[in-house]
C-alpha cells in the first residue's frame, strides 16, 4: 500500500528516488542506488568493496521490496529510511533539492546547535546550514544496528572530526615538504571511512594492510591535538547516564579508528567495555584496533571476548556474529593457526551464506592445510558469490596447481590478473606454475611484471634467474643471480651461483629448479622440463651395494629424507593450539607449514574416519621420533605416550597398542617400505604387558620396527656440513650434507641423488 502523499517526508523520498531513478522503471538497480549512497555522501571516498558490500547488504535486507532484476522500489527506499538505514533530511540537503511550497511547511525545522569549546570554528569549517548533524559523518554512525544514539556524542564527534582534520592537514603539509613539495596526496582526502562497510560492523582484512601514519612526528601540532582529544573524552565521561558515556566513547574511538589513529582509539573502546563488559561491540572494535597496532594475541583475546557476550544477547547481535568470527580467524592466521581460523571461517559462512569474503579466506585456510578439494569448494562458493574477486581467483588458482589441473589454475590466475593487472601474488604464482611445467620463458615473464611492480623481490629475481636458466639464457640467468644476491645475502644463492657456474663449465650436465616457495634452485622431484634429467640414468636399488656398514641403505635414505622434510615444517583444532605453545618461538609462516605437513602426513592417517578427532597420546608417540635429542630420548618419549594414553598398569603398556603404533609409525613415515605391513607376533598375547625394555626391541626391529631412526639423526647432524667444492656428478650442485662416493668409478653423489637412484650416464 503506497503511502501517503501529503507526508512532506515522504515527498522528500519521492523526489530523492525520482532523481536516481535513471531508466523511469520506477525502481532503483545496483548502480541507481551506488549513484545514491555517493551522492548522498560527498564528503566520503567509497572503495567498490565498500559499495558492493553496502548494496548487497541493502539488497539482501529489503528483498522483498525487489521484482526481479529491476532493482528496488520507492517502498523499499521508503522502508529504508524508516528504518534508520538513513536520514532523510540530511540526503535531501546533500542533494540540493527542492520541494514545492505545498510541501515545505511539512520540513522539519532545524535544531539549534549547542555551545562547544569549538563550535565557533565547526561553523566557519562547514558554511552549509547545520540542518542535521548528520551530514558530515562515516555511514557506520547512521547504521541502525550501532550508529550514533544521542545528540551529546554528535557534537563531540564534530569537535572531534575538526581537530582531525587540522591535524591531518598538519601532517600532509609535513609530508609535502619532505618530498620536496610533489607528487603527496593530502592525508584529509583519503577517504576518512575507507575500511569500514557501513553496514556490517567492518571486518579488518588479512589481504592488505592500512599504512599507519607516524603522528608523534608533527611534535608540538600532536601535542595539542592530543590536549583537545582529551579534553573531547573528558566531556564524554560527563554524560549524564552511563548509556551516554558508552555512546559517546563508542562514536570517539570508531572516529579515531577510521583515521588511523589507533593508539588515541583504544583509551576510548577499552572505557566502553569497562562500561558494558558484557556488551560485544566494544571488545570487536577493541581487537580491530589492536589488529592493527600489531598486537595480535591481544586481538584475539578481545575477539573470544566479543564471542563470549554475543552469546548472552545472541538476538540482538546476530548481525555483528559473522564479523567477528572472520576477524577472529584473521587474528588467527597472523599466528600461523591455520585450522582454528577456518573453523571461524566455517562460523561465519554458516551465519552468514553470501559472506564471500569468509568463503575466500576459509579457502585460502584450508589450501594452507593441504585440505585442497574442500579449499577448491570454498573459493569456488566465493567466486559464485562475486565473480569479480581476484583474490579468490588467484587463491583457487594455487589450489588447482596444487591438485594438478594446471590449465585450469592457469585459467584462474589469469582471471585475477584481469581483474587486477598488478595482482602481484597471481602474477608471482603463475610464474611458478609456468616454471614446474617447463615453460621457463614465460615463467620469466611473470617474474619480470613482479619485479616491475616490486623490485627488492628477492623470491621473484631468484625464480626469474631459474627460469632464465632453464630457458638457456645463461647470462641472463647470471645477471639476474647477482640481482638476487645483492638483494638478499642468503648462502644458497653463493651455492646457486656456483652451480650455475659449474654447469656452464659442462653444458651436458641436468640442472634442477626452485619450486614455488623454495629458497634453494635445488629441489627434489622437480617436474620443469624435458631437459631436467638428461644424462641421467636411474639404477635399481640392487646395484647400490653398501661400502661398509657406515654407509647408509639408499631405499632408507629416501624415507628418511621425506620424513625430515616433514619434520621442519612442523598441525585439528584443539590439537594445534597445543603444538602452537609447544612451537611458540617458530614464526607463524614456519608455523603454518609444518602444521600443513602434519596434517597430511599423520593426521589424515589418526582421522581415518574423517571425524576430526584425534587420538592425542597415539599422535605425540608418532611424532616423538622425528623430534630432537638422543635416539633413547625419543623412544622413551614415545612409550610413554603410550603410557599415558594404556588402560594397563603404570610403566607398561598392551602388545597391541605397540604393535598398533609400530604399524602406524611404518605406514606414515615408512610408505615405500609397505604401508599395509602388519607387525605379527606369534605366539603372543595381545593384551600382555610390554616394558620399556621390551618395547625398544620392537622397536628397533629392522624388518617390523623402526630401525630408520638411526638415520634420520644422522642427517641431522649433518645438514649443513659441506665437503670442500665437491659436487654431484648429477646434478652438480655443491655437496652438502651426507657425501655418497661410488669407491669404484671415483665419482660423487648428494644424499637427494643418491636416494633417488640416480647415476650419470657419463660415468655408468
Amino acid at each position: 500500500m503506497e503511502p501517503e502523499a501529503g507526508s512532506g517526508r515522504v515527498q522528500k523520498v519521492r523526489t530523492i528516488f525520482k532523481r536516481f531513478d535513471g531508466n523511469g522503471d520506477g525502481r532503483l538497480n545496483r548502480e541507481e542506488m551506488a549513484a545514491l549512497v555517493i551522492a548522498v555522501n560527498p564528503r566520503v571516498k567509497f572503495s567498490e568493496e565498500q559499495i558492493g558490500a553496502i548494496l548487497d547488504e541493502v539488497f539482501r535486507t529489503y528483498s522483498n521490496y525487489i521484482q526481479g532484476e529491476g532493482g528496488l522500489s520507492f517502498e523499499g527506499l521508503l522502508r529504508t529510511y524508516d528504518d534508520g538505514a538513513g536520514d532523510v533530511d540530511r540526503d535531501f540537503d546533500a542533494l540540493r533539492l527542492q520541494l514545492d511550497d505545498s510541501d515545505a511547511a511539512d520540513a522539519p525545522v532545524a535544531m539549534p546547535e549547542s555551545s562547544s569549546s569549538i563550535v565557533d570554528e565547526r561553523e566557519r569549517a562547514d558554511p552549509m546550514p547545520p540542518l542535521s548533524r548528520k551530514q558530515n559523518v562515516a555511514p557506520w554512525a547512521v547504521s541502525p544496528n550501532n550508529g550514533i544514539l544521542y545528540d551529546n556524542t554528535w557534537r563531540l564527534v564534530e569537535d572531534l572530526q575538526i581537530i582531525i582534520r587540522r591535524l591531518e592537514t598538519k601532517y600532509a603539509s609535513k609530508l609535502k615538504e619532505s618530498s620536496g613539495g610533489g607528487g603527496v596526496t593530502d592525508a584529509s582526502s583519503e577517504g576518512a571511512w575507507s575500511r569500514d562497510l557501513g553496514l556490517g560492523g567492518g571486518s579488518i582484512s588479512s589481504d592488505g594492510d592500512i599504512a599507519r601514519r607516524n603522528w608523534e612526528e608533527l611534535g608540538q601540532d600532536y601535542v595539542t591535538f592530543h590536549r583537545e582529544l582529551v579534553e573531547i573524552q573528558s566531556k564524554a565521561n560527563r554524560s549524564r547516564t552511563p548509556d551516554e558515556v558508552f555512546d559517546a566513547h563508542m562514536g570517539i574511538g570508531r572516529t579515531l579508528f577510521d583515521h588511523a589513529l589507533y593508539i588515541e582509539a583504544l583509551s576510548s573502546f577499552k572505557k566502553a567495555s569497562d562500561i558494558k563488559p558484557t556488551d560485544a561491540r566494544p571488545h570487536f572494535r577493541l581487537g580491530n584496533t589492536l589488529y592493527f597496532l600489531g598486537r595480535h594475541s591481544e586481538a584475539r583475546d578481545c575477539y573470544i571476548s566479543a564471542l563470549d557476550c554475543a552469546e548472552i544477547s545472541p538476538n540482538q547481535l546476530n548481525y555483528l556474529l559473522p564479523h567477528i568470527h572472520v576477524n577472529l580467524g584473521v587474528a588467527l592466521e597472523a599466528d600461523g593457526m591455520l585450522l582454528s581460523a577456518s573453523e571461524h571461517y566455517k562460523e561465519a559462512a554458516i551465519r552468514e551464506p553470501k559472506h564471500y569474503r569468509a568463503l575466500k579466506l576459509l579457502g585460502g585456510a584450508l589450501y594452507g592445510v593441504g585440505e585442497y578439494r574442500a579449499a577448491e569448494k570454498a573459493l569456488m562458493e566465493a567466486i559464485f558469490l562475486k565473480s569479480d574477486y581476484a583474490d579468490a581467483h588467484c587463491d583457487l588458482g594455487s589450489t588447482l596447481h596444487a591438485m594438478g589441473d594446471d590449465e585450469r589454475a592457469i585459467h584462474e590466475f589469469q582471471k585475477a590478473i584481469d581483474i587486477k593487472p598488478d595482482h602481484m601474488d597471481a602474477l608471482y604464482n603463475l610464474g611458478g606454475l609456468f616454471r614446474d611445467i617447463g615453460r621457463f620463458q614465460r615463467a620469466a615473464e611473470m617474474y619480470s611484471k613482479v619485479l616491475a611492480l616490486q623490485p627488492n623481490h628477492w623470491r621473484a629475481q631468484l625464480n626469474r634467474a631459474v627460469a632464465l636458466l632453464g630457458a638457456g639464457e645463461m647470462e641472463e640467468a647470471r645477471k639476474a643471480f647477482k640481482e638476487a644476491l645483492k638483494l638478499t645475502n642468503r648462502i644458497e644463492l653463493y651455492d646457486a651461483i656456483r652451480h650455475l657456474r659449474c654447469i656452464g663449465k659442462k653444458p651436458s650436465r641436468s640442472t634442477s629448479v626452485t619450486k614455488k616457495g623454495e629458497e634453494s634452485p635445488h629441489t627434489a622431484g622437480s617436474s620443469a622440463g624435458e631437459g631436467i634429467n638428461e644424462g641421467v640414468v636411474i639404477v635399481e636399488a640392487s646395484h647400490f651395494r653398501q661400502a661398509s656398514a657406515k654407509t647408509t641403505p639408499r631405499q632408507w635414505l629416501t624415507c628418511a629424507l621425506d620424513i625430515r622434510a616433514a619434520a621442519k615444517s612442523i598441525r585439528k583444532e584443539e590439537l594445534e593450539k597445543v603444538l602452537r605453545r609447544l612451537l611458540y618461538y617458530l614464526k607463524p609462516d614456519t608455523f603454518q607449514g609444518a602444521v600443513k605437513a602434519i596434517n597430511g602426513k599423520i593426521l589424515s592417517v589418526l582421522d581415518g574416519a574423517v571425524s576430526g578427532r584425534v587420538d592425542v597420546g597415539m599422535f605425540f608417540a608418532l611424532i616423538a621420533p622425528i623430534c630432537s635429542g638422543s635416539q633413547d630420548t625419543r623412544k622413551r618419549v614415545a612409550f610413554d605416550a603410550l603410557v599415558w594414553r594404556s588402560h594397563k598398569e603404570v610403566g607398561a603398556i598392551s602388545r597391541a597398542d605397540a604393535t598398533l603404533y609400530l604399524r602406524w609409525l611404518r605406514a606414515i613415515f615408512l610408505p615405500v617400505q609397505g604401508a599395509s605391513a602388519i607387525l605379527e607376533v606369534q605366539g603372543t598375547d595381545d593384551e600382555a604387558s610390554v616394558s620399556f625394555p621390551e618395547f625398544v626391541e620392537m622397536f628397533d626391529d629392522s624388518d617390523w620396527g623402526f630401525g630408520i631412526l638411526s638415520v634420520l639423526v644422522k642427517l641431522e647432524s649433518n645438514d649443513r656440513a659441506r665437503h670442500g667444492r665437491k659436487t654431484c656428478v648429477v646434478c652438480s650442485y655443491p655437496i652438502t650434507g651426507p657425501w655418497f662416493k661410488e669407491v669404484s668409478l671415483n665419482f660423487n653423489l648428494c644424499s637427494l641423488c643418491y636416494s633417488q637412484g640416480k647415476v650419470s650416464q657419463l660415468s655408468s
